[in-house]
């Protein structure tokens, strides 16, 4: 029997805690099975271990808008254009900066 891309993901996150590629592919693999509470527990380890992983801030920030957080989102997307501008990657400010200008302005329907 194969082993699931979560499982060798774990696996690899349990052996070394700091992998940050590793800690990254497990936040997105619980996002794409639907586990959003275990996606933001693991980019939120990824942006202790390194606040400057800007993909870090970009994905969390998606998961808390697709659960109606939109203020939190709002935060995260903001922090990770400063973590951007500390990193030099205009690429990933111009992408943050996007995801931040669709979210709706003043909703207040935070979940």
């Amino acid at each position: 029997m194969t082993e699931s891309r979560l499982d060798l993901l774990t696996g690899i996150v349990k052996q070394n805690p700091e992998n940050l590629l590793a800690r990254y592919g497990l936040a997105m693999e619980y996002e794409q099975q639907g586990d959003s509470d275990r996606a933001l527990e693991n980019f939120r380890l990824l942006m202790e271990l390194n606040p400057d992983y800007v993909a870090a801030y970009y994905q969390s920030g998606r998961v808390l808008q697709k659960l109606g957080e939109v203020e939190r989102a709002r935060e995260m997307f903001a922090t990770g254009i400063a973590a951007s501008d500390r990193a030099g990657d205009l690429h990933a400010r111009s992408e943050l900066e996007a995801a931040l200008a669709e979210l709706p302005e003043g909703s207040g329907l935070n979940k």
